[in-house]
């Protein structure tokens, strides 16, 4: 598994990039059996440390989690059994869904934008219909079944997946409504 460890304005040790690599890769291992990446990221916000972690599975599934502590190994720790709870109640899902998949879920890239708000924004027509970026990233889009692509939502947090269906070679979306059920887009279906 590859790792990515870093700080925003904070050194990150040696002792502590060892302790992470051990402490997450035995985690992962136990519950996860092909891990691809994992990205790590410390800083600090007033007197707390905060740990955030993106674990990427061969499965298509991303596991996210946070944790927080006044002392920078303890807010690793914090974060570390978030991850493994979440890889936990996630582990047999994981097994039915990819027991029979013999290679990782293939992803493609594409482009992910966040537009600004209209400052004061009383539904009147815009003065121009071209939005303002203010940021632009990529992201991956996994081909991966719908019943993965809501585990997958599910275990990020997220209110929405934009994942390419593996039957269809199709995108497709799943999200979260508000009577607290999940939407499935299948354009390919719309006629």
């Amino acid at each position: 598994m590859k790792y990515q460890i870093s700080g925003k304005q904070i050194d990150i040790g040696e002792a502590l990039q060892t302790h992470v690599k051990n402490e997450l890769g035995a985690i992962v291992q136990k519950y996860a059996e092909r891990p691809t990446d994992a990205q790590i990221v410390f800083s600090k916000v007033a007197h707390e440390y905060v740990c955030e972690s993106v674990v990427h599975l061969s499965t298509g599934l991303t596991a996210q989690a946070k944790g927080h502590a006044t002392e920078i190994y303890a807010a690793f720790d914090d974060c570390a059994n978030k991850m493994e709870k979440q890889l936990r109640r996630y582990k047999r899902r994981l097994k039915d869904h990819h027991k029979e998949r013999p290679n990782p879920v293939e992803v493609f890239g594409g482009a992910s934008y966040i537009l600004a708000s209209e400052e004061g924004s009383d539904d009147s027509e815009p003065e121009t219909l071209q939005p303002i970026i203010i940021a632009e990233m990529e992201t991956k889009i996994p081909t991966i079944s719908v019943g993965e692509a809501v585990m997958q939502m599910e275990l990020a947090h997220a209110p929405v997946l934009v994942f390419r269906n593996e039957k269809t070679n199709g995108v497709n979306v799943v999200y979260r409504r508000e009577d607290g059920n999940v939407g499935w887009i299948d354009p390919r279906n719309s006629a």
